[in-house]
């Protein structure tokens, strides 16, 4: 009975996870093209989110209100290339975001199972089965398709986009490797992402040339109520998105995480046609989108397929060995 009852607590909380994930990633996308269309300075946005996380878990930790550990330096050396990835990750999402609408953003993203299971394939995790490596074809062929269709092409943007794909690869496969080696929780492993990400962004800041002149236009902006309360929901929202992300990651895997992804793509997709500007609607660009979300639905399908199937044979051998 104890047995059963640890299995439904863990169940739920890889759903919740998942779905939690889900929803915070698809109100993140539109909620950061909300702030790009008026504040092009998308780094110095990524470097407030930062600094809002690490202040907010710091203080909490403080007042009593998490059990988070406090600063390591040996740790904080191990998580140093994870704070890069990451930050890398969004800040290439954030330039793509600036040129590219939205279904078009998330069909690229779709790549990231792809760069996944490549990844996998080369740290000894094998080939995929037949159906992931076709639906993982249809994915690409369909950004392929809709990108000959998409009036707005914007190559900048694009490749921005292709290369945030890689970098979230790998802090993917970091986080999972980080929450089970070194015992983190997801909010610590927050906590040190976004503390050590601070030197880098104001680093890139300075050196882009964003600042001061970011932090002039944020305080212009700041008389704008719409502007100021679409900035907060932002600041907030990043946070969300790193906690539910980094939970998922660790309470199911890297590619859970990116199977979520998909799927929150297809309501993201349907919505990004009409919200913030919406799209030219082209047969190229809505069929290549079409494929591209057949593609992530049948993956994740086949991932689903996969894990039930070690599932259930490792049931028998449990069994088997009790005898």
């Amino acid at each position: 009975m104890e047995i059963r009852a640890d299995a439904e607590t863990s169940s739920f909380s890889s759903l919740f996870a998942a779905v939690a994930y889900g929803f915070a990633s698809m109100a993140m996308v539109f909620i950061n093209k909300a702030v790009l269309m008026q504040y092009a300075y998308s780094m110095t946005l990524l470097t407030l989110q930062q600094l809002a996380t690490s202040l907010l878990i710091h203080v909490g930790r403080r007042a009593g209100f998490t059990k988070a550990r406090g600063l390591e330096m040996t740790t904080a050396k191990r998580l140093l290339p994870l704070s890069i990835f990451y930050n890398a990750n969004v800040a290439f999402a954030l330039a793509s975001l600036k040129g590219v609408n939205i279904p078009m953003y998330i069909a690229i993203k779709r790549l990231t199972p792809l760069a996944v299971l490549i990844a996998g394939y080369f740290s000894g995790k094998g080939r995929p089965t037949s159906q992931v490596a076709l639906s993982v074809i249809l994915i690409a062929a369909g950004v392929l398709i809709a990108a000959l269709g998409d009036f707005s092409f914007d190559l900048f943007g694009y490749s921005m986009a292709f290369v945030s794909v890689f970098f979230q690869t790998m802090y993917l496969v970091l986080v999972e490797r980080s929450g089970a080696e070194d015992g983190l929780s997801s909010l610590e492993i927050m906590f040190y992402n976004s503390f050590l990400s601070l030197p880098f962004l104001m680093f890139l800041i300075i050196a882009t040339g964003e600042f001061p002149k970011s932090l002039s236009l944020l305080f212009a902006q700041s008389y704008s109520f719409s502007f100021l309360m679409v900035l907060i929901l932002s600041l907030v929202m990043g946070i969300v998105l790193n906690f539910t992300m980094f939970l998922c990651t660790i309470v199911n895997s890297a590619l859970t995480t990116t199977i979520v992804g998909v799927l929150k793509g297809v309501v993201s997709t349907t919505l990004g046609f009409f919200l913030l500007g919406g799209v030219q609607v082209h047969a190229l660009n809505v069929s290549g989108l079409v494929i591209n979300t057949a593609g992530g639905v049948w993956y994740s399908f086949a991932k689903y397929q996969q894990k039930r199937s070690k599932s259930t044979k490792l049931v028998p051998d449990e069994e088997a060995h009790r005898k």
